[in-house]
């Protein structure tokens, strides 16, 4: 536990020094969800939230090495009461999380925990060894792990089973997202928990896996989210995925320091506030234009 935190907060706090472009993206995150605090505070903050990841970096290469029992021993849980119960309902359950604490540890508690069929849904990383790598580390206690792109059938087949689907909801696409209002300003969110609930009548349980200053890491089992329904599709969505988005901030506001706020979350209607994402989209755009263009000229050519 306390060697995570050391050896992770020497890696953290190197990355915080030479990683300039994300410490600007941590700044103006909390400067946007949290404007009351000073700019030391700010400061000091930004250099934990790199230190939080070093130590998540380190306990995620530990993990690899872990049986499950070893997991188990690892994590303690507050609210399993609550877990096991949501676990008796026949019709699903609907787990929703953020990136925020150790996500990865408490997916592979999650696996150890539960004793029903669990199906996740994760972004694949773009470099496909180390996506390989993640995605074993991620299935090899019985969790199925699929993309994120046309995952809504197997999802409700899961839920309609009994078993258990889990969702990071931090993070959206553009597209596929409804407005919300986190921390204050709007960003688009993912409706995938609130249709399923709507569609399928399975509770959602957010649960979070958080480290307390010892290094112990601690999943919190919150409250079920008391779902609204109104009979209005689109209304109920957008109401429901508002309260969990309000059950993610709560928790993250609490442990402001263990968010991933490297994350560009609010670039869809507050793009201005990242200026080097500006600079490469307009750049992006120029390659495609002349990319465009020389094909055209291409064409011209070969027709004549």
């Amino acid at each position: 536990m306390k060697s995570a935190i050391f050896w992770g907060g020497l890696i953290g706090s190197l990355a915080y020094v030479i990683d300039v472009p994300h410490r600007r993206i941590v700044k103006t995150n909390l400067r946007l969800a949290f404007p009351e605090w000073s700019r030391e505070k700010n400061r000091l903050t930004t250099k934990r939230v790199f230190q939080h990841l070093g130590a998540a970096f380190v306990e995620i290469c530990q993990l690899a090495t872990y049986s499950k029992s070893d997991v188990v021993d690892r994590v303690r849980v507050i609210g399993a009461e609550r877990w096991r119960q949501a676990l008796d309902n026949r019709q699903g359950l609907i787990l929703v999380s953020a990136h925020l604490g150790n996500w990865e540890f408490g997916i592979q508690f999650a696996a150890c925990f539960m004793q029903k069929p669990a199906l996740g849904i994760a972004k694949r990383i773009r470099f496909k060894p180390l996506n390989r790598w993640v995605h074993h580390l991620r299935t090899r206690f019985g969790i199925s792990i699929i993309s994120q792109k046309g995952a809504l059938p197997e999802m409700r087949q899961t839920l309609r089973r009994g078993g258990t689907v889990g969702l990071l909801v931090d993070q959206s696409r553009r597209r596929e997202g409804v407005d919300v209002n986190f921390f204050g300003h709007r960003v688009p969110a993912t409706p995938a928990a609130a249709f399923l609930s709507i569609r399928c009548k399975s509770p959602i349980l957010p649960i979070f896996c958080i480290r307390e200053a010892s290094g112990q890491l601690t999943i919190h089992v919150e409250q079920p989210i008391k779902t609204k329904w109104s009979g209005d599709l689109r209304s109920d969505i957008e109401v429901n995925t508002q309260l969990i988005t309000d059950a993610v901030e709560r928790m993250i506001r609490k442990y402001p320091e263990q968010w991933f706020w490297v994350h560009k979350r609010w670039k869809k209607y507050y793009p201005h506030f990242y200026p080097e994402y500006q600079l490469r989209r307009k750049r992006r755009k120029a390659r495609e234009f002349r990319r465009e263009q020389r094909i055209a000229a291409q064409h011209q050519s070969e027709s004549k």
